[in-house]
């Protein structure tokens, strides 16, 4: 099914299970950005945090630096005033001497492992500029040459997007924009019952992640494969954001199913699951608004098949019963040549009340229930048995997609549990609804097996067309 193969778990899975745990100590319901930073780092992309003062958003940063073994880390926070020797170092005096503008870099961003950018969009569109070369190329322009950068992923925290050209392409370097709200009222009281004087116990030097490590599972990553219903719903994801009126690059696409493929290797799997685009919403929409639209999206439509949707299946039920009431209520009138009908004198006699009706009153009274052959019996019930069949086989979908998730959620280390939840809830309403119309139609089949029978002697052996519906073409 869309669960992957699940290949032998390598010991980085380990290790990430220990870090994830290590780095969620004495936060309040950051369960979520802690792991979105870390699988981002992990593929080599950036994070934007875009939340109000005061929510962690720089320890989250110095937490995720710990996770690396020898990685340099740097922190700043800018300001409209911000010049470039804050963030890329100051001039070489000496290399002006010799009439070369280069920069002592050393201690500074292009020197880093690990980048924390706080306010990053206040910057002047200079400082952007600079930026977007490191974080995408991991070069600095230094002088007439180009630094090579030890950036394995910046995050940058942000109050706001502006919208401008120079901000536009600088929040598209961000693959993840994680929205940080502050703690809920139902965490609050955990909130309070923190130790703002408690330390963090670092990950031991044995659990961190080195240059080789991140290598091996970049070469997992690129054999990971993506499978045919995962590159459908990405597709028809695409296809809803043309609709919505919702850009999304293709570079982004690109970088988008890599943090899959990164997200699948760390779970020791040989391909993507389908349940991993829960992860795009921080991927493909730019705020908390437009993410949960796309969380709604994908809740609604993994695991359910368009061409059996429980709307388009209503609709085949409804027209087996409303072809149902028709046979039942349909008359058998027989017309002579000249429009009248032909009565039997058995009829005649049941019919006659008293002689003052005449055989106008008689065309206007007669009524007699329609009868039919054995073939229109048995093939109403067979186009009822093979929808039957059909409700059937998509219940037992369901029901394996049900146990892949549920199995998924359990050793996921990526999952969000909302998303998760909500897509199970859906699942299960889809299952209910299924039950439902199964129960109408056997109770179609019934009918159509009750229809009044013809005499044997009378029955020509005729088959009618097939109940017109929808169908279920696309299955």
């Amino acid at each position: 099914m869309d669960q992957a193969t699940r290949r032998s778990p390598p010991a980085i899975h380990a290790r990430l299970s220990l870090l994830v745990d290590i780095l969620e100590r004495g936060l309040v319901e950051r369960r979520r950005v802690v792991r979105l930073i870390l699988l981002a780092a992990l593929a080599g992309e950036h994070s934007l945090l875009i939340g109000p003062p005061g929510t962690a958003k720089s320890e989250l940063a110095r937490r995720l630096h710990a996770v690396f073994a020898n990685a340099r880390y740097f922190e700043r926070l800018l300001t409209r005033f911000s010049v470039p020797e804050e963030l890329f170092g100051p001039l070489s005096i000496k290399a002006l001497e010799e009439d070369r503008y280069e920069r002592h870099t050393a201690g500074f961003l292009p020197d880093a492992a690990v980048a924390f950018i706080d306010e990053v969009f206040k910057a002047n569109s200079a400082i952007l500029n600079a930026l977007l070369t490191l974080l995408n190329e991991r070069e600095f322009d230094n002088g007439s040459g180009r630094q090579r950068c030890p950036l394995i992923s910046a995050i940058g925290a942000t109050n706001e997007v502006p919208e401008d050209e120079v901000a536009e392409a600088f929040f598209d370097r961000f693959l993840l924009r994680v929205p940080v709200e502050p703690v809920s009222a139902a965490g609050f009281g955990r909130l309070l019952e923190t130790d703002p004087r408690a330390g963090w116990a670092t990950p031991s030097a044995e659990l961190r992640l080195n240059a080789e490590d991140l290598a091996t599972l970049s070469n997992m990553a690129a054999c990971v494969s993506l499978p045919a219903d995962v590159a459908t719903v990405l597709c028809e994801l695409r296809a809803h954001f043309a609709t919505e009126q919702i850009y999304v690059s293709d570079r982004r696409w690109v970088k988008a199913v890599w943090l899959l493929r990164v997200a699948a290797a760390c779970e020791g799997r040989d391909a993507v699951a389908l349940w991993d685009v829960l992860l795009l919403p921080c991927c493909t929409a730019p705020d908390a608004p437009r993410q949960a639209a796309v969380g709604d999206w994908l809740q609604a439509r993994l695991g359910v098949r368009a061409a059996l949707s429980p709307p388009r299946l209503t609709r085949v039920v409804e027209a087996f019963e409303a072809q149902l009431d028709a046979e039942h209520k349909a008359n058998d009138l027989d017309y002579d040549e000249s429009g009248r009908l032909r009565f039997t004198a058995s009829e005649l006699a049941g019919e006659i009340g008293d002689a003052k009706g005449g055989a106008g009153a008689l065309r206007m009274s007669y009524n007699r229930q329609r009868r039919y052959g054995a073939g229109h019996i048995a093939a109403r019930t067979s186009q009822v048995d093979e929808l039957l069949v059909r409700i059937d086989g998509y219940a037992e979908e369901l029901s394996a997609h049900r146990n892949s998730l549920a199995a998924y959620r359990a050793c996921s280390l990526w999952l969000d549990a909302g998303l998760a939840a909500g897509v199970d809830a859906n699942l299960a309403a889809v299952d209910a609804v299924l039950t439902s119309l199964r129960q109408r139609a056997e109770a179609a089949r019934d009918g159509y097996s009750r229809l009044p029978p013809l005499p044997a002697a009378e029955d020509k052996g005729e088959v009618p067309e097939p109940v017109s519906h929808p169908g279920l073409e696309g299955e």
